[in-house]
């Protein structure tokens, strides 16, 4: 964080963690500091430690481990080339609890949960704290308690739920009924929206604040007034927390959507929520890897060569037919496909190439450095309106895993050399407009159709290009559930909404398999992931051995 991301990992915290939610064998646990127990009772350890709760934020969001939860084997995200975890994409049988990503996920989303609980336990007792500030502080565990859990819900289903400090490793688990798990949450993230800073930003920048919290619990409704667990006033609480949100503020969506991702305007009016890396090797970890995900292979391409600028192209995810044909189909009115998607390189490795790549309208290609070298136009042009421009032209027929209109959202073009892949842009975990797009879903859900399409058109008339943007406006009669998805595929892709958003609506399995036919595979038990099957094996057996804490079903 911009000031608090120096965060410590306490070696007594680490050495608190369950069995099965901490080190691969909390029963060999190393100690790696000398940093004793008792520090979290003092007024820096109470400090040090509601800064270090905030860390578990940093591996979920902006990481491909994230990513692959979030973004892979959705409708409008298919395999790239590269790289592994396709069973995230195919959900087939590499999709199973053995996977790393499902342990360490588990694990460092518990490791934040029992430091959340420390602080709130030890609390009472820490002097040289003020009642005001110590209250404050359990405010912000709460928030990220909250937030943790209704992470591991989505993702795992029912969880082991644990309120209060572990302080010895334990095999004493079970699984918490949804009614629980969605009691919990809304309990703390309750609290934290009470106790919260009523302000944009915290002067300490990074701190959650009360519309941050505002904001959570409005996705927890939201995700719980479609569970069996709906209440029926679920959809009105979500709408009466988006509305604060987006009215007492001060939040304002920028002019302009390309400038939302602007590498140098990080701290902006619509940021409600951010996950924050630095530049500081020392601090950052793995840093924020998204530049690296979603890039085509550009660089093997005639005329380019693999640079800080363009990007590192690990081909990860590319966009579905669906993505780009249909989400994005008013190019004319709506400027988010051309600023969403990269679609022109130029040279940066001049000179002259017998032979284009994709591109058969032309057999020999030159370059001049800055010359335009490859242009994705987004539509089909013949080959002889092809053979007219003197740069290789990629056309929909010609996308594959490898060769596809590139998200340029997460760009860092700061990193110190091309090889570097520990990104220090922020993360927005929540910005305006979603938390617009979330309450035009809660009003139409509750039957109030023109202030949704109100909440729906905010976003869609920032977003049309000058001279177009009424032709953006939504009519009432035209809003559905259908425009609010497509509306949030539109504004969001590749944010690390879209799995969620679609088990959510519960349209998961009927939507993959009609928009992505790699994921062909996937069935109704694939809503939640496997239990890592490092916290089956250490559970606690019953008297015929089997876990206690039994696996998902399917898995």
């Amino acid at each position: 964080m911009k000031n608090i991301r120096k965060s410590i990992v306490l070696c007594g915290m680490a050495a608190m963690m369950l069995a099965g939610q901490g080190c691969k064998d909390a029963l060999d646990e190393e100690i790696i500091s000398g940093v004793g127990n008792d520090y979290l009772n003092t007024p820096k350890g109470f400090e040090d430690a509601v800064k270090a709760a905030y860390t578990p934020l940093r591996f979920y969001y902006g990481t491909q481990q994230g990513l692959t939860l979030t973004e892979y084997g959705t409708d409008i995200y298919a395999t790239g080339a590269d790289g592994g975890y396709k069973g995230f994409h195919y959900y087939d049988g590499q999709l199973n609890p053995t996977v790393d990503y499902l342990a360490t996920t588990w694990d460092e989303l518990y490791r934040g949960i029992n430091t959340c609980n420390a602080v709130i336990d030890r609390a009472p007792n820490v002097v040289g704290v003020t009642d005001a500030t110590k209250k404050l502080r359990i405010a912000e565990v709460k928030f990220l308690r909250g937030h943790y859990y209704y992470l591991l819900h989505q993702q795992y289903g029912g969880v082991d739920l644990r309120l209060t400090e572990t302080v010895l490793p334990t095999k004493e688990t079970k699984r918490a009924t949804d009614a629980e798990m969605y009691a919990a949450i809304i309990k703390d993230l309750s609290e934290a929206v009470a106790d919260l800073e009523a302000k944009a930003q915290s002067n300490d920048y990074g701190r959650a604040t009360k519309p941050a919290a505002e904001a959570m619990l409005a996705k927890v409704y939201l995700a719980k007034a479609y569970s069996s667990e709906k209440a029926a006033d679920d959809f009105t609480k979500a709408a009466e927390l988006c509305t604060n949100v987006t009215t007492k503020y001060g939040y304002k969506l920028l002019d302009d959507f390309a400038s939302v991702f602007d590498e140098n305007n990080q701290i902006n009016s619509e940021v409600v929520f951010a996950v924050q890396y630095t530049t500081d090797a020392l601090t950052n970890g793995t840093g924020n890897s998204l530049h690296l995900y979603f890039g085509m292979q550009y660089d093997v391409q005639p005329g380019m060569k693999r640079d800080t600028y363009w990007g590192r192209p690990f081909k990860r995810l590319r966009p579905t037919e669906y993505l780009i044909k249909t989400v994005f189909a008013d190019r004319t009115n709506d400027s988010r496909y051309k600023k969403t998607f990269r679609d022109t390189w130029l040279s940066n490795n001049p000179g002259t190439y017998n032979a284009a790549s994709f591109d058969d309208s032309k057999t020999k290609v030159t370059f001049a450095a800055g010359d335009t070298a490859i242009f994705i136009p987004g539509f089909e042009m013949t080959k002889e309106e092809r053979a007219k421009k003197k740069y290789q032209v990629l056309v929909p027929s010609k996308y594959s895993e490898a060769l596809f209109p590139t998200l340029q959202k997460f760009f860092d073009t700061k990193r110190p050399d091309m090889t570097y892949e520990a990104g220090s842009r922020d993360y927005f975990a929540v910005r305006l407009a979603d938390v617009y797009l979330m309450l035009a879903e809660a009003l139409f859900q509750s039957g109030n159709k023109v202030d949704a399409a109100a909440a729906l058109n905010a976003v869609r008339f920032r977003a049309g290009w000058p001279g177009k943007k009424e032709a953006m406006v939504l009519p009432v009669k035209d809003v559905t559930m259908e425009t609010i998805m497509e509306e949030r595929a539109r504004e969001l892709a590749g944010e690390q909404t879209r799995w969620v958003d679609l088990k959510r609506w519960g349209v998961l399995v009927d939507r993959v398999k009609k928009y992505n036919p790699q994921a062909a595979s996937i069935q109704a038990f694939h809503a939640v992931r496997p239990i890592p099957q490092t916290q089956i094996d250490r559970s606690a057996k019953t008297t015929d051995g089997k876990s206690v804490f039994p696996q998902n079903t399917g898995y």
